[in-house]
């Protein structure tokens, strides 16, 4: 993987696209429960395999549950890995299973000392029958619990350091978040083990009125907003030079428009490793 590449979330209306004209993309990734059926869609992952890094980005492993991971669900994904060999794996934290009914929604955690055990148990499982380590994702906020006594860089660093995993530093996230609870999103990033982060998810976000109150939306169906892309370029300050991905889900624009966005991270990707070098 490039580390100073910005490469995109390769989405279905895109797909034969790339396939057939291969642009100069550094990475692609994916999300895991779109391919974990088989069929033409991985054959089609196969092929562009042979041009570009992959990285498998997963949205139901439901790391924070309680009762553990699904094991049905991690052995999918550890065959989906095993098949694409990507350069990254990543997922979330946060959950979405309880007694086995899927909640098709990345929901979020308290963060206390309990919650860190859950996760760093089902981090350490999953690691383990992937035979690597995962990238965990920083989640949006939109709620405060009663008690979640420690702050969420500061419970990444923990679990990073108990488990060996990655972190997956999304900036829009960590912007809408504080945006939304309370905080300074500079400071965030401050507050986070750089040796941590292994990939950066730049993304768009939507604000939505709350009876006169203004909640942004990780929606991902716009473009980067101007405060989120001074928030990367503070973030690759503090980081360097890291594999960024631009994620569009919604509203899902012209190939033509992600390469664009994606450029413009790549300006300042170039410029943060040319510094570097210096």
């Amino acid at each position: 993987m490039q580390s100073s590449g910005c490469g995109i979330g390769l989405r279905s209306p895109h797909v034969q696209q790339v396939e057939a004209q291969r642009p100069a993309i550094p990475w692609l990734e994916v999300h895991a429960e779109n391919y974990m059926g088989g069929g033409p869609a991985v054959r089609s992952l196969e092929r562009l395999r042979a041009d570009y890094p992959l990285s498998v980005h997963g949205v139901g492993l439901s790391l924070g549950s309680a009762e553990g991971i699904d094991a049905a669900h991690l052995d999918r994904l550890v065959r989906l890995v095993d098949r694409l060999e990507p350069a990254l794996v990543s997922e979330h934290l946060s959950w979405s299973v309880s007694a086995d009914v899927y909640l098709n929604h990345l929901l979020p955690l308290p963060y206390t000392d309990e919650t860190l055990g859950v996760l760093a148990d089902n981090v350490g499982r999953a690691q383990d029958r992937l035979g690597r380590r995962l990238l965990i994702e920083n989640p949006s906020g939109y709620l405060r619990f009663h008690r979640s006594p420690i702050a969420e860089p500061e419970f990444l660093n923990a679990l990073a350091s108990r488990t060996g995993c990655g972190v997956l530093c999304d900036v829009n996230n960590v912007y809408v978040t504080c945006a939304n609870l309370g905080g300074d999103a500079t400071a965030w990033l401050d507050a986070l083990d750089a040796a941590t982060v292994g990939e950066i998810h730049l993304a768009g976000h939507a604000g939505n009125d709350a009876d006169g109150h203004t909640v942004l939306i990780d929606d991902h169906g716009s473009p980067v907003a101007p405060a989120v892309w001074a928030l990367f370029e503070h973030a690759l300050q503090r980081f360097g030079a890291r594999p960024t991905l631009i994620e569009w889900d919604t509203d899902v624009p012209p190939l033509d428009v992600l390469l664009d966005e994606a450029a413009k991270a790549q300006r300042r990707l170039a410029r943060t490793a040319s510094v570097a070098a210096a």
